[in-house]
Parts: structure tokens; sequence; C-alpha cells
């Protein structure tokens, strides 16, 4: 009995709790995401993440593995603060740019792992040391992909970098090279039982591989590579789970690299796009714009028009993008539908996948101003109902509506599903000009016979049309 209380007291008692912890930590990520994946239980979700990474996070810390406490103290509240600053202060239409960014962290840490396990990994020897070598040169590379394609992607996001997809000549050719010269540098590094300048050279290739990958994918497929590079990122932590023997961060990291690969597979599929072709880099898609074309003339209304126009109405369906997000409209949007609804017309929403710069970005925006989730529907199921709609209010979507997706094989968003607006008697769009979207097209709907342009700021017009209801 005295020996087993010794052992219940001791380092092996220590170890099976933080195991134990870690285990709890894991499931309470999966229950998070699965809650994620509905509106009605997406809150559940996030509490359970908050409370697995609070177990995870203490576990840590109190692993008799660690030593030095006070630096991994001094870092988490560096962290914390920084986190906490931007999380009050971005607003959601700069979340995309934020997720982009944060990615680059993850795999800019997954580097900075990599050539520490490299440098201080202890005594190995035969296969293990081969394994070892393999998990660094892999997790390197990762993060590296990971960290500069993430922050050409934030770049692309927030208007600092131009959204057309860069054309190099022969870049799907220089992206084979680019992973063929990899390969061979990783099996050179593992015969050479860790070869410093291999890793470096593969490092540098790596970067700039990351950066062009993303570099040559156009504006309308941003929202899956922000997707992808979530994916991305999971299997740089991974990778770093690896190299560092840390169970959790393994599971964290596969959970995470899984998830995004799905969604962004499902979000490709939503676009009529080839997985394998966004994620190398726009393969296939050789597209020509053009930029001189005639398409007639648009017809300008007015807000006073408009209330009229829904007061009439029996049936409207709103159709939103990243303009509303921009101008915050999402709040007398709202208003709107709920004077409309107390008079019996049938107003619903439809949200097309990839609408925003962020799987999700409308649904979260609608959500915020209390739009009831059973009128906000998904493209497909709402699709075929354009025909039987007397208005449709397109507020700051563009690509999403563009006709040129199901017309024109030469545009750059050719064959991707669209919501199909112009079906409708009359299509009401809310730009601030008549400028291309973020794909750099132009729209032909804006000319159509039953199309009519709202210029202005999205919430003063939106605004204005609920004080003439």
């Amino acid at each position: 009995m005295e020996n087993l209380l010794n052992d219940v007291l001791g380092q092996g008692n220590n170890m099976a709790l933080f195991n134990a912890a870690y285990f709890v930590a894991a499931i309470l990520f999966i229950f998070s995401l699965a809650g994620l994946s509905k509106q009605e239980s997406a809150e559940h979700g996030v509490w359970y993440g908050i409370i697995g990474m609070l177990i995870a996070l203490t576990a840590t810390i109190l692993s008799p593995q660690v030593t030095n406490l006070q630096y991994l103290i001094i870092a988490m509240a560096i962290g914390g603060a920084i986190g906490v600053r931007f999380a009050v202060k971005v607003e959601m239409t700069q979340m995309p740019e934020l997720v982009a960014m944060l990615h680059s962290f993850v795999g800019l840490a997954a580097v900075a792992v990599g050539y520490n396990s490299f440098l201080e990994h202890g005594e190995l020897a035969g296969m293990m040391k081969s394994i070892h070598l393999v998990e660094v040169f892999l997790g390197v590379f990762i993060g590296a992909v990971t960290f500069t394609g993430s922050v050409v992607a934030f770049g692309k996001l927030r208007g600092m970098i131009s959204s057309s997809p860069l054309m190099l000549p022969h870049r799907h050719k220089m992206n084979l090279l680019a992973g063929i010269v990899s390969f061979a540098l990783m099996v050179y590094f593992v015969q050479q039982e860790g070869h410093m300048t291999s890793l470096i050279v593969m490092t540098v290739i790596a970067l700039i591989f990351g950066w062009h990958l993303v570099a040559s994918i156009g504006g309308a497929d941003m929202p899956v590579v922000v997707s992808m590079l979530n994916s991305y990122s999971g299997w740089a932590a991974a990778a770093a789970g690896f190299m560092l023997g840390n169970d959790l961060l393994i599971v964290t990291g596969a959970l995470v690299g899984s998830s995004g690969a799905i969604l962004s597979y499902i979000m490709c599929r939503a676009m009529n796009r080839s997985f394998i072709s966004v994620i190398a880099g726009g393969f296939g898609q050789e597209v020509t714009i053009s930029s001189d074309q005639d398409y007639g003339d648009y017809v300008e209304t007015s807000a006073e028009e408009v209330a009229e126009m829904l007061k009439n109405a029996k049936s409207v369906i709103i159709t939103p993008g990243y303009g509303m997000a921009v101008a915050q409209a999402q709040y007398p949007v709202y208003d709107i539908t709920k004077k409309l609804r107390d008079k019996g017309v049938n107003v619903r929403f439809g949200i097309h996948p990839v609408a925003g710069r962020l799987p999700g970005h409308m649904n979260v925006l609608l959500a915020e101003a209390k739009v009831p989730y059973d009128i906000v529907l998904e493209m497909d199921e709402i699709n075929d109902d354009f025909d039987d709609t007397d208005v449709v209010l397109v507020i700051g979507a563009n690509d999403t509506v563009n006709p040129s997706a199901a017309e024109d094989p030469n545009s750059p968003i050719a064959g991707m599903p669209v919501l199909e607006v112009w079906n409708a008697r009359h299509v009401v769009c809310f730009k601030r000009s008549m400028n291309p979207g973020y794909a750099g097209v132009q729209n032909p709907l804006f000319f159509k016979d039953n199309s009519s342009m709202l210029f202005g700021d999205a919430k003063d017009s939106v605004e204005a049309i609920a004080r003439a209801i």
C-alpha cells in the first residue's frame, strides 16, 4: 500500500494527469468543431474551444517538462494582450485579413520550432534520427509556405497587393521544379544526417514558393485561399507537435488541417473550381479579360423609388456581399426586413458560399444583426426561387451575382455557380460606383433591362429606404 501511495504521488502520476488533461482538451476541440458546423450550436462550439484551450494551457504550464516558467508566462502575457487588443479593435470587415495574418504566425512558429528542434534534438541514432530529420524538414517546409502565402493573402485582402493573379511565364513549371528540388534536398538532408545548408536552401525555396503560390491565385478565389491557408497552418502545427513530442498539438493541428482541407474542397465544388487547380496556384485556368466591351447604359434609381417598389412587392430576396460588410449596413437591412415582414412581404436572404472574403462572413454579419436563421438561405436552396421574386436587393455583392460566370467562357469566374438574381422581376444593385468587383471583372447585371443602380454608401441608402417605407 505504501508503494502504491508513492506511485500515486510520484512523477508518473503527474504525467498521467498531464496526459489526461490533454485528452480532455482534444475531445473539447472536437466538440467545438462539431458545434461550429451549425448556427444554432455555434455559441456552444466557441465555449467548448475556449474551455479546451484553457485546459491545454494550464496543463502545459504545470507540466513537469516545463523549465524557465517565467519566460512562458511573459510570452503568454504579451500574446494575450495583443490578442485582446485585436479582438476589441478589429472590425468584421477586417476579419479575413486578420485570419490570414494569424495563419502566417503559425507558419513562422513552425519554422522556428523546426530549426530549434534540429539544433537541440539531443542524442538520436539510426532510424529514429532519420525520422526526426524528416519531421524537421517537412515542418520547416510547410511552415515557410504557410508564412509567405499568408502574408500575400493578407496583402491582397487588405488591398496592399493587386487582387489580379500573377501570371509569370512557365509559373506551373517553376512550382513543379520547386517541389522536385525540395524533395531532393530532403533526401540529401537525411542521407547526410542533418546538413544545415540544404535546410537553409529549402527554406528559401519554400518561402518563395509560398509567395508565388498565393500570388498566382486571383481575387475571386481568395475565400478558398483563406480556407486553404487555414489547412496549411493546421498541418504546420501538427508538424511542430511531432518535433516537440506534443500529442495535443499533433491532434489539434490535424483537426485544423483536415477541417480546413474539407472546407476548401466544399467551397471549390460550390464555385465549380478544381481543388487541385486552386492549391496549385490556378493551374489550368487560362483566361482573358475584356476591358473594352460595351455593355450599354445603366439606369439609376432613388431610395424613394426602391421603397415604393418594395411596398408593392409580395416576395423580396436580399443578396448581401462584402460592400454591406464595409458599410456596416446589416443593422438597417434588418430594419427594412422587419418592416416589410410586418406588412406581409415574404423577405429572405440568399447567401453565396463565398460571399464576402471569408467562409460564412455574411452569415455572421446577419446573425450579429439578429436576422432570423430560417430566412437566411444558401445559394442552392434559393436559386430556383428568383423566377417568382418581385424584387432583389443586391447590397454590395458583385462577383457572386455576375452573369458572366454562366455566359462568358473567357471570364475569370467562368463556370462558378452564382446567384441568378437577373431572373427576378426587378433587381436593385447598391454600389458606390461602377468599378468592377474584387475579381476585376465588369458585371453585365448592372446593364440589364430589369436592373437599376442605387449609388452611395450602402448604410445610408438602406436607412433612406427604411425611412421611406
